[in-house]
């Protein structure tokens, strides 16, 4: 199978570089909550900051500054009247023992966020305050994908992870023109993506495991 506008076009050969990119990032960041997984490709932190607006409950926090999607929110912190940092206590509706509306309804200083809808947060209480970059947000996003004009770009991700990228692209055009090495090349496939998931379920070395018990009912 050539590379060219007939086989299989540079186009095609992106958009399943892509694809595996999605699937090594939604990995990378479902396997482990403490450690959070971002592509080395990105130029900014994953930290972004928004205004505080008085009697504004509601935030959205759907791009980075340079567009990206978000997708996951990590923490949330706030700036006092003092100019100090406080971090914000995450919450669920279900955690409230009371009409939502009578929760924490005089504005003051927010204490509390509930995720209520994706990457939409309320506060609790309402700013009684309006204040410049007053909300710093911590997250995940989308990594930093590939275009039809890169030739030198390698993935965001650790070069022992490389070889999947080639495998998955190859097992696409094989897939789609029906050629004899698909059966091979989904195994290497399969490979990569095990040593993937190795990868990121074990790269914790710096802490100490810990065994715990599970309770289970003997109904």
């Amino acid at each position: 199978m050539r590379v060219d506008s007939t086989q299989w076009p540079t186009s095609r050969i992106v958009a399943s570089t892509n694809n595996w990119l999605d699937t090594v990032a939604g990995y990378a960041i479902g396997a482990d909550r403490r450690f959070q997984w971002d592509d080395t490709n990105h130029t900014a932190l994953p930290i972004g900051t928004t205004n505080l607006v008085i009697n504004q409950s509601d935030y959205s926090f759907l791009t980075d500054q340079q567009g990206n999607s978000i997708l996951n929110l990590t923490r949330i912190d706030i700036l006092d009247s003092n100019n100090v940092w406080r971090e914000l206590i995450p919450i669920d509706q279900a955690q409230v023992p009371m009409a939502l509306d009578e929760f924490n309804k005089t504005a003051g200083l927010p204490i509390f966020y509930d995720k209520i809808a994706d990457n939409i947060v309320r506060l609790y209480p309402k700013p009684v305050a309006s204040v410049t970059a007053g909300l710093k947000f911590y997250f995940q996003r989308t990594p930093s994908y590939f275009l039809a004009t890169d030739t030198t770009k390698a993935p965001g991700v650790p070069p022992l992870l490389h070889r999947g990228f080639v495998i998955s692209a190859a097992y696409d055009g094989a897939l789609t023109r029906c050629l004899n090495n698909l059966q091979a090349l989904s195994i290497e496939r399969q490979v990569e993506e095990t040593k993937m998931q190795d990868f990121f379920r074990n790269r914790d070395t710096d802490e100490n495991k810990q065994i715990t018990a599970v309770r289970r009912s003997a109904r």
